[in-house]
């Protein structure tokens, strides 16, 4: 007699999440399976972490390794691999310095004191920081004050002052909402808006605000959280309009699972904190370090970079080909793996269905569905991708008629 499948629950963790009845074992790959055996193609990657896939034997033998040697240690003590991967991040970006933390969100929170700090130290008493609507930087008092998604800010109030916030892509709303303003100091965005569904910054529009920043001596700090380490096809999605920030914290794909977020600095903020001015515990540990050394290290051994804009511009294509014209499609868009399809109606439960499917995925910004794979990803794994996912849209949207 077949055993009854496995129903997983959580009584004892507290219930901050909206979780699928799935609970994962182990994973190989671009492959994961649950606790009833059940195998998923993973199209989500940990929402954009798991750069290297699942059990990558690289990476495995040196987090191994460094277990061994030293998980953590303290911030009183020189860290030697802060210095490597700093060194890396640098040359990869063309900044000067790196902060190490833990999250993506507490690489925003630095950011935003640092942008305070700058002002403050041109002797600007309320210093001001211009966000965007749709933005989201994280769950901290700060970084949800910055973030444009009022549903996750309810119930939080009050909300730090100090934030204008404009629409993306309109760069005479930003000159507008600037002008004759002695206290704005930076401007804090997101290359790609990833919770927001997956909305990209345009090139020109990029360069145009990297003009207004240095016009106006404004930090440019441009969140690369989820966008950035490679997945659209570069190092930084930024890069494909050929600019630099002056601040740009990293975090999600940086370790491929492990928990690290980053800093990176120009010249303009690269001296700004001094000791005491920032901190952290666990941030920079030897183990963290050795995940990022060897996720950037193995990148450029296996191509990666070049292989999510190939992957991407295959499923992309693919998805405009068989969507595209179809009534309660609205856009196919975004850059490499980092790809959004939105609907003209709230569609959460796709992600049940995908599953069922043995695809896993995530909606946000309630009608956005997001693929954000492995940058291991393989043609086949692409086409795989396609296949699956196709008749789950195609059933949803004879359903909304």
């Amino acid at each position: 007699m077949k055993a009854a499948p496995i129903v997983p629950s959580s009584p004892h963790v507290m219930n901050t999440y909206g979780r699928l009845p799935i609970a994962l074992t182990h994973g190989k790959g671009c492959r994961v399976w649950d606790v009833n055996g059940k195998e998923y193609l993973d199209a989500l990657a940990g929402i954009a972490v798991n750069t290297l896939g699942h059990g990558h034997p690289k990476l495995v033998k040196a987090l191994q390794q460094q277990v061994a040697d030293m998980i953590h240690c303290c911030n009183y003590y020189h860290v030697p691999g802060q210095e490597e991967l700093a060194k890396l991040l640098v040359e990869r970006s063309g900044l000067t310095n790196a902060f190490f933390c833990s999250t993506g969100l507490e690489a925003n929170e630095a950011a935003l004191k640092l942008a305070r700090k700058f002002g403050h130290d041109k002797g600007i008493e309320k210093p001001q920081i211009v966000v965007y609507e749709k933005a989201f930087h994280g769950r901290s008092i700060a970084t949800l004050s910055a973030t444009g998604n009022p549903k996750v800010q309810a119930g939080f109030g009050p909300l730090v002052e100090g934030f204008i916030r404009v629409p993306a892509n309109d760069l005479e709303a930003l000159k507008k909402a600037t002008q004759g303003n002695p206290n704005v100091v930076a401007v804090f965005f997101e290359t790609i808006q990833g919770e927001g569904g997956i909305n990209p910054m345009r090139a020109e529009y990029l360069q145009g605000v990297r003009a207004l920043c240095d016009a106006n001596d404004w930090l440019m700090m441009i969140d690369e959280v989820q966008c950035g380490m490679g997945r659209t096809g570069k190092w930084f999605a930024h890069q494909w309009a050929g600019i630099k920030p002056d601040v740009m914290p990293l975090a999600k794909g940086l370790g491929s699972g492990v928990p690290i977020g980053a800093v990176v600095a120009g010249p303009k903020a690269a001296n700004i904190f001094g000791p005491g001015n920032h901190g952290t515990t666990f941030g920079g540990n030897p183990l963290s370090m050795r995940a990022g050394i060897e996720t950037i290290r193995i990148m450029e051994e296996d191509g990666l970079l070049q292989n999510a804009a190939r992957m991407g511009t295959l499923i992309q294509t693919k998805l405009v080909t068989a969507l595209m014209g179809k009534k309660g499609v609205k856009e196919v868009r975004g850059q490499g793996l980092m790809i959004g399809i939105e609907l003209e109606q709230p569609c959460g439960v796709i992600t049940q269905r995908a599953a069922d499917a043995g695809l896993l995925l995530s909606v946000t910004a309630d009608n956005v569905i997001r693929l954000v794979p492995p940058l291991i990803i393989s043609g086949a794994e692409a086409d795989e991708i396609v296949a699956r996912l196709l008749p789950i849209i195609e059933t949803f949207l004879k359903e909304q008629g």
